[in-house]
């Protein structure tokens, strides 16, 4: 099958508003009309939301339907499963597992979350200590989902923490160690967690803001069942790789028009409020402006790169810029405010669905912000990514690569 151009991707989406007017459809109903003809990700296989076409006719797809006042689906809700869960099934998935699970997650009916971080392998993520054994004796899972149980099921013992929406997911992407004698980042296995089953326990983490957006998860006696493991066993931590390249574009490189995300904000408040206006303010924001422009640039730029392959370490560097960036904005927002940027008096204790960095006052914001350079990879290590794998640099020296995870002193 040839994969379809520009103007066939047009006719097809002319087809689809044909069939399901956007002012006479339930939105849940025009996004899973919207998969099932391969507009969800025009570059996915058809059957699993897509086409097969290049991934850059993708915004072919998105004008049309924005012109037309479609619904679409809500990133912020669901972008764990969007721009991490998705590309990590669609790699390594089995053909069941990607029927399975990509039409429910694109559509929305199905939120997930990510269980990688714990308390004593946070930054140093290969030295997690959440543990999967394998039961092929015990009693078997059967069918879970529609789905057989496979070669026997894993019981998983652990903690992960900093998690995302855990309190609003179906489902969970996981990676336990399988194999403690080997080195750390081997004998790790990459999973889906069922955050449904006996045995997952979510606690709020409650943050600077007042919030418990994450979580912390506590796994007992948890029962996977094989298969519903991504990858090879063993191989985990090449499947993770993966998902945190992904998550690091999905993070840093989001789709914004000029003058979106947070410098938008601090421009039309200074646009509207003359009063508040120094040149010093007015040279940070002119330097702010200029950088949050470039680097939307370069966002674009990448996501035409991914046209052509799977995101690479670049993706970092796109994710350092933006957690600098939403910082040192912020920062200037409640200046340029003065005491009305210090106001912040709700600090009740709330369990959103997403986060809204534009839709609260500035010092929200300024708050929230805080947590850019440690959620999705902490800045300092996606420098040393930055300086090995784009820049080639010498790595650092490390004594732990070649040693047995249970000889490791932690």
């Amino acid at each position: 099958m040839t994969a379809p151009d520009a103007a066939e991707l047009r006719r097809r989406t002319e087809d689809l508003l044909a069939a399901h007017p956007p002012a006479g459809t339930a939105p849940a109903d025009f996004l899973k009309a919207r998969f099932d003809a391969g507009l969800a990700w025009v570059h996915f296989p058809a059957g699993l939301g897509g086409l097969g076409a290049p991934r850059s006719l993708q915004s072919v797809v998105d004008a049309e339907l924005a012109a037309a006042g479609a619904p679409d689906n809500d990133p912020r809700r669901i972008g764990i499963g969007l721009g991490m869960a998705a590309p990590t099934i669609l790699a390594y998935g089995t053909d069941e597992q990607k029927r399975r699970f990509l039409r429910p997650l694109w559509v929305g009916d199905e939120v997930w979350c990510q269980l990688f971080s714990e308390p004593g392998a946070g930054s140093d993520l290969a030295a997690l200590a959440t543990r999967a054994v394998r039961d092929d004796t015990g009693e078997r899972t059967g069918e879970r989902g529609g789905e057989p149980s496979g070669g026997g099921d894993w019981i998983v013992n652990g903690q992960k923490v900093w998690t995302s929406s855990a309190h609003l997911a179906r489902w969970a992407i996981l990676i336990a160690r399988t194999d403690p004698a080997l080195p750390k980042h081997q004998g790790i296995s990459y999973f889906i967690c069922d955050m449904t089953d006996p045995g997952v326990e979510v606690r709020p983490l409650r943050q600077i803001t007042g919030e418990a957006e994450f979580n912390e998860v506590f796994l007992t006696d948890v029962r996977i069942p094989d298969a519903h493991r991504l990858g090879p066993v063993g191989d985990g931590w090449k499947v993770a790789r993966t998902t945190l390249m992904n998550e690091r574009v999905s993070i840093g490189g989001a789709r914004l028009p000029r003058e979106g995300g947070m410098i938008g904000q601090v421009s039309r408040t200074w646009r509207e409020r003359p009063e508040l206006r120094t040149h010093e303010l007015h040279q940070r924001l002119l330097a702010l402006w200029v950088e949050a422009e470039v680097a939307r640039l370069t966002g674009e730029r990448l996501r035409q790169q991914l046209a052509v392959g799977r995101p690479g370490p670049e993706g970092s560097g796109l994710k350092l810029s933006f957690a600098r960036l939403n910082q040192e904005i912020s920062g200037l927002e409640v200046e340029l405010l003065g005491d009305d940027g210090l106001l912040y008096d709700d600090w009740t204790m709330r369990r959103p669905e997403l986060v809204d960095f534009t839709g609260r006052e500035a010092g929200y914001r300024y708050l929230r912000s805080k947590g850019n350079s440690i959620e999705g990879g902490t800045s300092e290590v996606l420098l040393n990514i930055v300086a090995e794998r784009v820049l080639g640099l010498p790595a650092e020296p490390r004594d732990d690569k070649d040693v047995a995870w249970k000889d490791l002193a932690r």
